[in-house]
Parts: C-alpha cells; sequence; structure tokens
C-alpha cells in the first residue's frame, strides 16, 4: 500500500487557499515521521496528489527576483491578479484559467531519494502528455520544466513550469502545464527568470482550445504510471 495516493480534484481554488490545503497535508506528514523517528514506530503515512486550476495569480520562489514582476500592483488589481512569495524553488512564475496545476504530496522515502530523479519523473509524465497530441517536448539542459522545439535554444518554448519544496523527503508545490492558458498574462513577468525563452500551451501548439478535463486524465495516467502509483479514493 505504500505507493497508494489519495486523489485530491479541487477545480478552480484561490491560490492562498490551496497553499494553506498543501501546508496542512505536508505537516501532517512531517509530524508523523518526526513522530515516528523518536520512538521507533512506523505509523502508515498515506500520500497525496492535488490536481486544480487557479484564478489568476503570480507566485515568486525563495531563489526569484522580485524585479522579474513586471507591473505594479495597482496593474495586478487592474487584471485582477494576486501576487505572493512562496516557499518552492524557483522565480516567478503565473497561474491562472486554463493551465492544469498538479501538487504530489509525496514521502520520496517510498520511492527513491532523489530529487532530481524525482524532478524528471514529473517532466516525463508532461512529455508523454504533449505526446498524446502530437506534440513532441522534451527537456532543455541546465533548465527546469518541459519544451517545445527544445533541441533549438533560439525558438524552445516552455510548455510546462516546474518548482518543488523537499523537506524530510516529503514534496509540495509541482507543476503547471499550460492547456487553454491565456499567455499575454506571461508579458507581465520575466518567466522563471528566463529573459530570452517564450512561453506556449497545448491549445496554442495546436491552433485550437482543448478539452481540458481530458487533459487531466491523461496527465494523471502519466503521473500515476511514473511513480508506479494507485488512486486509493477511486470515483465509484
Amino acid at each position: 500500500m505504500d505507493k497508494g495516493v489519495i486523489l485530491h480534484e479541487l477545480g478552480s481554488i484561490d491560490y492562498k487557499e490551496c497553499w494553506d490545503y498543501q501546508e496542512e497535508i505536508f505537516s501532517d506528514m512531517a509530524d508523523a515521521k518526526i513522530t515516528d523517528r523518536k520512538n521507533g514506530t512506523i505509523t502508515p503515512k498515506d500520500n497525496h496528489l492535488i490536481f486544480c486550476e487557479h484564478p489568476h495569480v503570480f507566485t515568486l520562489g525563495k531563489s526569484g527576483s522580485e524585479n522579474h514582476l513586471l507591473i505594479s500592483e495597482e496593474f495586478l488589481q487592474q487584471k485582477n491578479a494576486k501576487f505572493y512569495k512562496i516557499n518552492r524553488g524557483g522565480d516567478i512564475t503565473y497561474h491562472g484559467p486554463g493551465q492544469i496545476v498538479v501538487y504530489p504530496i509525496l514521502d520520496l522515502e517510498k520511492f527513491f531519494t532523489d530529487i532530481h530523479k524525482y524532478l524528471r519523473y514529473l517532466e516525463e509524465a508532461v512529455i508523454q502528455t504533449c505526446a498524446h497530441y502530437g506534440i513532441i517536448a522534451g527537456r532543455v539542459e541546465g533548465l527546469t520544466g518541459v519544451w517545445v522545439d527544445f533541441k533549438n535554444p533560439t525558438t524552445a518554448r516552455k510548455i510546462c513550469a516546474m518548482g518543488v519544496r523537499c523537506s524530510r523527503w516529503i514534496t509540495m508545490h509541482g507543476i503547471a502545464l499550460n492547456v487553454n492558458t491565456n499567455l499575454d498574462y506571461f508579458n507581465f513577468i520575466v518567466p522563471c527568470g528566463i529573459q530570452d525563452k517564450a512561453v506556449t500551451s497545448i491549445a496554442k501548439e495546436l491552433g485550437k482550445e482543448i478539452n481540458i478535463e481530458e487533459t487531466k486524465k491523461i496527465l494523471m495516467r502519466n503521473i500515476l504510471h511514473q511513480f508506479d502509483m494507485f488512486i486509493l479514493n477511486p470515483k465509484v
């Protein structure tokens, strides 16, 4: 049962509300691990997989620069967007409607204690999801995330951003895959702190809007496959 995962499909949810939701799950798992190590016990702990979308929001990772937000607080309000400094790795990114956001809260000691391998597995799940739509995606050396036209440094376009936190081998935060995303919002930031790379979406690459619910199912299936996980609370 170690690789069972509880699925949370939260729909459209405020970023801060979802962040607090993640933190509560993360803290419960971390506290249980601390107690087990102190007492020499083994308490069953479930892994968690959160799928959601967010209203317009910009988030800045702990290693990012606030200068990469290119608009004022007043303009943020005009665009009905929020801004948060958060505790994941990476720089600044945008979340909004039409983008699938996935937050795996996993105890990596049940899988492998290698954060780089963890990131590559998440990337691979996205690469396989893009392949389902006939989009050839991959990695750019030295950069996290998933890219289209990834072999050409001048035309590479990011289709999925990544930023994670890992403490006591428990993960949180995760990936954001652009499906039907309004890419204009990326003009208000330096995405992921990278000056010379464009951003894209599945819809932009295909020239048509995509059924995002279908994409969620495909991405979920690919994540479960990569980590050899199964859902503990399947829908009846």
